[in-house]
């Protein structure tokens, strides 16, 4: 699989112009949901290189990132001519890439593309290493192909626009990076203020966050081995994530994998004797910025049946990455009911 290639923009519409040239392509699709035609696409469509392109505009939301909405954009370029040599340019965050790299990636079995991430979410997690996919049945990301993007391209200017919800959202997934790369990431991530937001510190933390995912992508880009170690929170967390929307309490994709982690790392300390002092840090963290998601012990089993359809599995029983200390990752780890019922009542304890 080749790979993308990621900048953070100096000059944001000289580096998509950039972008787009090095593609020649027949005809242009720029992919925006509602939140990003209205706060990033005007910026996006003072390039030259963007006249006369064709705007696709899809409702914004995750419980969007469905087949009908893929159907609708495929549609859409079949309607207005798109070919093999057409070029699609997802503007927006992790719901807009992943569902525009897989429309791009399987109609006419593949068309170029280049996200434009308008999100620290979508910069961080969604827009690179290839991943693209939309949700189905009620599970997160079930369907979906291994297609990188052509280039990716972060402007950081587009996160002021971002509420303190939506950036600690993509916050989460810098602390999970962190978690799984050093003790000094670690520090680092657990010193930044996410009440006031320097940006300019932000960019050096997300530029570091991309090469502890490139780092790992390069080495397993279909996920066979260590790359499952980016999936660190995301085994409770999809569960949690899935059942706010069953129950109509929907939670940011960043809330629900910080709570993952603590599930995860708790479980870390019970099975690989992950450091308490560590767990107590993340759990400070969480109750500072990110609140708790409330359910009850009745609610154990939907949210376990979540978890056994996680397509990470590969038997029956629920695969987990976990860690013996910050850095030391231990993939391809399994828990009995018991212990993952365990990690619910640590959770729920606050």
């Amino acid at each position: 699989m080749s790979h993308s290639i990621t900048k953070i923009c100096k000059n944001f519409i000289s580096e998509l112009d950039e972008a787009i040239g090095e593609q020649s392509a027949e005809s242009i699709f720029v992919l925006t949901d509602e939140n990003t035609r209205k706060h990033c696409l005007p910026v996006a469509l003072r390039s030259e290189k963007l006249k006369g392109c064709h705007l696709i505009c899809i409702p914004s939301g995750d419980e969007n990132k469905n087949i009908d909405t893929a159907v609708v954009i495929w549609k859409y370029l079949s309607e207005n001519g798109a070919t093999r040599k057409s070029l699609m340019i997802n503007l927006g965050g992790g719901m807009v890439t992943d569902i525009g790299g897989f429309t791009a990636s399987t109609f006419k079995r593949g068309i170029r593309y280049v996200n434009v991430s308008t999100t620290l979410l979508g910069a961080v997690d969604a827009a690179t290493g290839g991943k693209t996919g939309i949700n189905f049945q009620g599970l997160k990301n079930e369907i979906g192909v291994f297609s990188p993007a052509e280039t990716v391209l972060i402007n950081i200017d587009f996160f002021k626009t971002l509420d303190a919800e939506n950036l600690r959202s993509g916050y989460a997934e810098m602390v999970k990076h962190a978690l799984i790369d050093t003790p000094e990431s670690w520090e680092r991530v657990l010193k930044f203020d996410l009440e006031n937001v320097d940006f300019e510190e932000l960019k050096q933390l997300l530029e570091e966050n991309i090469h502890i995912k490139e780092r790992v992508v390069e080495q397993d880009p279909y996920e066979a081995n260590i790359r499952k170690a980016l999936n660190l929170g995301h085994t409770f967390g999809h569960a949690f994530e899935s059942w706010s929307y069953k129950i109509q309490r929907p939670a940011l994709h960043g809330y629900a994998v910080i709570w993952g982690l603590l599930c995860e790392l708790y479980l870390s300390l019970i099975k690989l004797d992950f450091p308490k002092d560590e767990l107590l840090r993340l759990k400070y963290l969480i109750k500072e910025y990110y609140g708790t998601f409330e359910f009850s012990c009745k609610e154990y089993e939907a949210l376990f049946e979540l978890m056994t359809h996680d397509k990470k599995n590969e038997s029956k029983e629920i695969n987990f990455t976990l860690l013996a200390a910050v850095g030391d990752i231990r993939i391809n780890q399994t828990a009995t009911k018991d212990e993952i019922f365990e990690c619910f009542d640590f959770f729920r304890e606050g």
